[in-house]
């Protein structure tokens, strides 16, 4: 248990420094493209900018998501808060959904009305930003994705997720911006239509992960044969009746039935038991809890795995 603890402390201490460092980022990086978009007449690095803006809301979604899953079991809540994570997962899908669309819709009131609005030629401070904004946003993916893998946080994951989405309106932005500098115009507002198109993806995404949570999937199949394979080996465990697993937001809970020698005592069953329960919850870190339920082998027992 106090190893259990000390595991959720130092992991939240992990998802606190991250999305700290993704506000700061994120705040002189939003400000830093707008402010570069409008300077530079540049519609598409507005946007962009916009994207940015959105973030930080969602890295502050991650991070009172992330304590509130963290929070003991209670009364009301005896099998936790862990899908607390899953709800906040499911809000950035949200924003990041709602972004891509008024970027898109932006974007294609201007190519429809481009005869009347005279679309101006982008600077080159919008095309700098872009290519600065690539190389952060690139750069602050990787860095919050190998957190999230090591945390194993569906919310930081999308979080990450949202700082490659900006990475890619950067780059649909530096397209446009560089379109319309050759002359063609309709390459800024074009680009923020595609821009779209990437963000609503990446909303799709989240949002079926976090479902994927909250709906008790099973594990994949490659972790499910690594636990058959641990519970074979312990001693007394002649076979497997039956296997269950269940994603339980970010934590996994395993139901087994297994099959031992029919005429023991209740002791030396409950002790094989044991010992399945502790080597699951040992060998498999995301495993919350183990139900093991011990079956006695008859003449006709064929279920071995």
């Amino acid at each position: 248990m106090e190893k259990g603890k000390s595991r959720a402390l130092e992991n939240e201490k992990i998802v606190m420094k991250v999305s700290i460092n993704s506000l700061a980022v994120n705040v002189a990086l939003s400000i830093g493209k707008v402010l570069a978009g409008i300077i530079a007449g540049s519609g598409a690095m507005v946007s962009d900018g916009i994207h940015s803006a959105s973030d930080v809301f969602s890295t502050l979604v991650v991070m009172i998501g992330y304590k509130l899953s963290t929070r003991e079991s209670d009364e009301k809540h005896q099998y936790g808060h862990e899908r607390i994570e899953c709800v906040a997962a499911l809000l950035l899908a949200g924003i990041l959904c709602a972004t891509g669309i008024v970027i898109g819709y932006e974007g294609l009131q201007k190519i429809i009305h481009s005869d009347t609005l005279n679309l101006a030629i982008p600077g080159i401070l919008a095309l700098v930003a872009a290519i600065a904004s690539i190389a952060v946003k690139e750069g602050m993916y990787w860095y919050t994705r190998g957190a999230a893998k090591k945390v194993n946080s569906g919310a930081l994951m999308a979080d990450a997720w949202h700082h490659r989405s900006d990475a890619m309106s950067s780059v649909g932005s530096m397209v446009g911006i560089i379109g319309a500098r050759m002359g063609y115009a309709i390459c800024d507002p074009l680009a923020s239509v595609i821009i779209c198109i990437f963000i609503v993806k990446a909303a799709y995404d989240i949002f079926k992960d976090a479902i994927d949570k909250m709906l008790d999937t099973a594990c994949d199949k490659e972790i499910t044969e690594k636990m058959k394979d641990v519970i074979l080996t312990q001693d007394g465990v002649m076979g497997i009746d039956q296997m269950q697993t269940r994603l339980f937001g970010a934590r996994i809970y395993v139901d087994v039935e297994i099959v031992a020698k029919g005429d023991m005592t209740l002791n030396e069953a409950h002790t094989i038991a044991e010992q399945v329960h502790e080597a699951i919850e040992k060998n498999f870190e995301d495993v919350k809890h183990c139900m093991v339920h011990v079956n006695p082998k008859t003449n006709d027992f064929e279920k071995l795995c």
